[in-house]
């Protein structure tokens, strides 16, 4: 015989917390969201910019360096003044040093390469200052017997006997005086186109072509001046020329004759002709431009 069974009586499960109904996953997912959300705030409180405008600064470059000098002398001032102000006090004013001024040569001193042909003359001790002690001579009457240069374009004085017409080479003209028995030097009158560089002024090239005129004179030769004077169109300069025991007396006129180069008148007549030496007044004044 069978016993009935008493029915179960069916009841609900106890009611679980909030959060325990929830998943852990959606836990986790939650955490990363908000790490997430973080993250992104930091980030842009990192990038956003701290001035007002917007700009967001570049980096700072230095200033480009200055251009190098041309000459060891700025070089040297910019060194000189940097370690002046860096030693100087707040209150000292640092005054640069003034350039040094170039030395003119003066007779007897040495000549550098780079100085004008003024400059050459004034340093050789050959030839003295030209000052105003130095006076002009009196001319006599021009000849009227002329020799024609057409090089030049000068008309100059046909001398006297003892005077005679020679070969010209290397000048335009030539004459001379006989030569002496057992003497290397004689009279000598020529002309010829300026042989050295003119200059501006007309005394200036008188000076250089007397220098130049020691070319034909004995070594060891040296000017003393006796006369300058101007010349119409030019300048003419009379001096003494020594050389050892011996000298000479000689000038020289520069006259621009219309050509490409003003024309030079040069004589010469040493003591041993001392008899001739009338004749260097006479050339001083009879040149003259031809025309």
């Amino acid at each position: 015989m069978r016993t009935a069974t008493k029915p179960r009586t069916l009841t609900s499960p106890p009611e679980r917390s909030r959060i325990g109904d929830i998943r852990m996953r959606v836990v986790y997912r939650g955490l990363a969201v908000a790490a997430a959300v973080a993250a992104a705030a930091v980030a842009v409180v990192v990038v956003l910019p701290s001035e007002p405008d917007g700009v967001v600064a570049g980096p700072v470059t230095a200033p480009p360096a200055a251009q190098p000098s041309s000459g060891p002398s700025a070089e040297a001032s910019v060194s000189v003044s940097a370690s002046a102000s860096a030693s100087a006090s707040p209150s000292e004013t640092v005054t640069p040093a003034a350039p040094a001024a170039q030395v003119t040569p003066t007779p007897g001193t040495s000549l550098a390469p780079g100085y004008t042909a003024m400059e050459a003359l004034y340093a050789d001790p050959r030839v003295p200052e030209l000052t105003a002690k130095v006076k002009r001579m009196r001319l006599p009457a021009p000849s009227r017997r002329v020799t024609k240069d057409r090089r030049s374009g000068l008309a100059v004085p046909k001398l006297p006997k003892p005077w005679k017409t020679y070969g010209p080479a290397p000048f335009t003209t030539r004459q001379v005086l006989p030569r002496l028995r057992g003497g290397t030097v004689r009279g000598m009158f020529v002309t010829c186109p300026l042989p050295i560089m003119e200059q501006k002024s007309p005394r200036d090239s008188a000076l250089l072509a007397a220098r130049w005129t020691l070319n034909h004179h004995p070594k060891g030769a040296r000017i003393t001046w006796l006369a300058s004077q101007p010349v119409r169109h030019g300048w003419m300069l009379v001096y003494r020329v020594t050389y050892g025991k011996r000298s000479s007396r000689a000038a020289v006129v520069v006259v621009d004759g219309g050509m490409s180069k003003p024309g030079l008148a040069f004589v010469t007549v040493p003591d041993a002709q001392r008899k001739q030496w009338s004749d260097i007044a006479r050339v001083a004044s009879g040149v003259r431009v031809l025309g």
